[in-house]
């Protein structure tokens, strides 16, 4: 029994809630969890947590979860700790893949093959490493009085970078080891091997500065699904709590107002400038407010069926669902979202279509949230670009 283990502590010394902070759209944790899902090859995905947030998420994502004690969720407490009290608990289990919730790039296709490693090839324990290329000098403490001293290298002939293999580092991305090395107290050993992972994969995320460098890491490396990404060419949008903030104002004379963001209108009209057709749909008649807004865009009211709504439009322009993309926020978006290609909803969506979606916006609906997510489809289709010249 081949189980895959996520250890995701809800403390953190560095980012509060780390493994479920948003990152390009999918909580942190979300990343490796479905890399593991759609590897194929464990019997059970676990997470490892203390806390209720972090339990949510992982069962969002299809995990079960392992409710660690106390005592093993402390600053001091190892991964080793935490590893051993799980299988303590799972005596089914005979061989842990320790995956680090911190690895957001990490491929199915790594997993596939440490897999194989460790269950058809006889190793103990397979660990991942990456090749770095620098030169390392020995450390010359304050107060010393000596010289630092080449470590790797002869300076009076410095290899250049591609006539140099370089070295292999742990990135600590998982660890994979049999039941009996870790009931001794090890995560290596026995008959061990190393799976070397490609350095553009090799992204951890340790403290607040690298979160923006890993959201451009993960949206040109990040493993984003079984299917290619394709190019969006349709953006349905909900009218009520993705365009607005889903307030209705009414006036004395029984006139409803609503209210958008700029910023919104100007992202729709960049992705029609992309050659990206915007349609609006909604379940109750905001003709009118629809027509005062002056989107120029194909709508929908009074929409009883979202899905057959959405349908009927992808067969009209001839597309695959992989070029739809839907931005909604309730429950009766979920299937609408789930069917998209690349499908959003705001910050504020209800609990089901968050469960449902893709992307979730740092934004609340009428405040931004069309926009960022107009972003995130052009930095996708920046993906897509450089897939096709690959």
């Amino acid at each position: 029994h081949l189980a895959a283990l996520v250890l995701a502590r809800g403390g953190s010394k560095g980012i509060p809630l780390k493994n479920i902070k948003l990152l390009a759209g999918v909580p942190l944790i979300g990343w490796v969890l479905r890399a593991a899902a759609d590897a194929g090859v464990f019997h059970s995905i676990w997470v490892s947590t203390d806390h209720d947030e972090i339990e949510k998420v992982a069962k969002q994502f299809g995990a079960q979860v392992h409710r660690r004690s106390p005592e093993v969720s402390q600053d001091s407490s190892t991964s080793l700790e935490a590893i051993r009290e799980f299988l303590n608990h799972h005596h089914e289990v005979d061989i842990v893949g320790n995956i680090q919730a911190t690895s957001p790039c990490l491929h199915p296709s790594d997993l596939i093959k440490v897999a194989d490693l460790i269950q058809k090839e006889g190793f103990d324990s397979v660990f991942s490493v990456v090749r770095r290329h620098q030169f390392r000098w020995s450390e010359v403490k304050s107060g010393e009085n000596k010289m630092t001293e080449p470590q790797n290298l002869n300076p009076a002939k410095r290899y250049r970078r591609q006539d140099w293999p370089g070295e292999l580092y742990e990135n600590g991305s998982f660890y994979f080891a049999k039941r009996h090395l870790i009931e001794k107290g090890y995560l290596q050993g026995g008959k061990m091997a190393y799976y070397e992972m490609h350095a553009e994969h090799s992204v951890d995320i340790d403290i607040d500065i690298d979160w923006p460098i890993a959201e451009q890491r993960v949206l040109s490396f990040g493993y984003f699904g079984k299917e290619p990404l394709k190019e969006v060419k349709l953006l349905v949008c909900n009218f009520d709590g993705c365009l607005t903030n889903g307030r209705i104002y009414v006036t004395e004379d029984q006139k409803e107002m609503v209210s958008y963001d700029y910023r919104d209108i100007v992202g729709v009209d960049l992705l029609k400038k992309r050659g990206i057709q915007v349609r609006i749909i909604s379940e109750r008649d905001c003709s009118k407010t629809l027509s005062a807004i002056q989107l120029g865009c194909i709508a929908r009211v009074s929409a009883t069926n979202k899905l057959q709504v959405l349908e009927d439009w992808k067969k009209d322009m001839g597309l695959s669902w992989k070029e739809v993309a839907y931005l909604g926020n309730e429950e009766s978006d979920v299937e609408c979202l789930k069917k998209a290609g690349m499908s959003g909803v705001p910050a504020d969506a209800c609990a089901v279509a968050q469960k449902a979606a893709g992307y979730i916006c740092k934004s609340n609906g009428g405040c931004g949230a069309v926009r960022e997510f107009a972003e995130h489809i052009f930095l996708l289709l920046e993906k897509v670009n450089s897939a096709r010249k690959q």
